[in-house]
């Protein structure tokens, strides 16, 4: 019996220290389309990076902070994913370093990403609502500017769940063979108020102003027309346009919310059954946002599908490719 026993610690060499070998919280087809889904990021978001990089034309304002929103997302499916994965799947083999180092790179790597989204917020915001001064007011220099300040803070943010891991493991750990974070009420309130109350509150009321805003100029537009023109023919052409500007932007709000609202509410659920039974696929459906940010971000302007045609074709090595006209 004490073999059997031994057989399922993770470390049998130490029976009273060491954890038991975790059971899988998902199926195995789970594992395997979980461990799929990271390569399908790191490509998604490769291409978002190679286009911007190499084609001189793609380098606006803009397409700065997609970069920076693609080089988060593909660390996430780089790093995150797999590592993830790892430590739900297996015993923890890598040693209190590379755990310390995985911590802090959870917490620095989503939250540069969120800051990059609430940063694309604010660039379409002046962009819409304040269209004659947006080349003075956004330009390359203040955006690379503010892409790295966000940087900065997203990892001075994370340091601040680490900076007392070393004592924490040794404190908290209740065995060998794990890599776990052990955070109270206070750090978890701190991010939940950093993290998404701030950032989702500052995006909603920013693309609220920006639909606002859109469909009045949509109905400006419509009625300067109309009053020249037959009515008939523009005014399906003006609906058309604000329902398109409405289904963007409600895809942007929602697909955000449907991928980060449930990882902060189940933090503060105190039902174990609940957090084991739908606190893994939360956890996942967190990441996958990065997987879907590509989609949403870039596969909706023509110059990426170009980009990606011309990537693929390996026209890019050409002389010259980088001043291809991609608009």
């Amino acid at each position: 019996m004490e073999v059997e026993n031994r057989a399922e610690l993770c470390f049998p060499q130490f029976p009273n220290t060491s954890c038991r070998k975790p059971s899988p919280p998902w199926p195995q087809t789970v594992t395997i389309m979980l461990y799929s889904i990271s390569p399908i990021t790191v490509t998604l978001n490769l291409l978002i990076i190679i286009s911007i990089s190499h084609f001189r034309q793609l380098h606006t304002p803009t397409n700065f902070l997609l970069l920076s929103l693609a080089v988060s997302d593909l660390l996430v499916g780089l790093v995150l994913m797999p590592v993830e994965v790892l430590r739900k799947t297996s015993c923890w083999f890598l040693g209190e370093f590379v755990c310390s180092t995985f911590t802090l790179l959870s917490v620095n790597i989503p939250s540069a990403s969120i800051g990059d989204i609430v940063l694309i917020s604010v660039d379409r915001y002046v962009a819409i609502c304040d269209p004659l001064h947006y080349t003075t007011k956004v330009t390359g220099r203040r955006v690379k500017f503010c892409v790295c300040l966000c940087w900065l803070c997203a990892v001075s943010y994370s340091l601040h769940f680490v900076k007392d891991l070393p004592s924490q493991t040794d404190v908290h750990k209740y065995c060998y063979g794990e890599c776990r974070l052990n955070t109270d009420i206070a750090s978890l309130f701190f991010d939940l108020l950093v993290t998404f109350i701030v950032p989702v509150t500052a995006i909603i009321a920013l693309y609220l102003r920006i639909f606002a805003v859109a469909v009045s100029q949509a109905r400006a537009m419509r009625s300067h027309i109309t009053a020249v023109t037959l009515q008939h023919s523009v005014t399906p052409k003006a609906k058309k346009s604000e329902l398109k500007a409405a289904r963007k932007l409600g895809v942007l709000v929602l697909v955000f919310l449907i991928c980060f609202c449930p990882y902060f509410v189940i933090g503060w659920v105190d039902f174990d059954w609940v957090r084991t039974v739908i606190g893994q696929f939360i956890l996942f459906l967190y990441f996958f946002n990065s997987c879907l940010n590509p989609v949403i971000y870039a596969f909706l302007y023509p110059w990426f599908r170009k980009a990606v045609k011309l990537i693929v074709t390996l026209q890019i090595l050409q002389p010259g490719s980088s001043e291809t006209n991609m608009l």
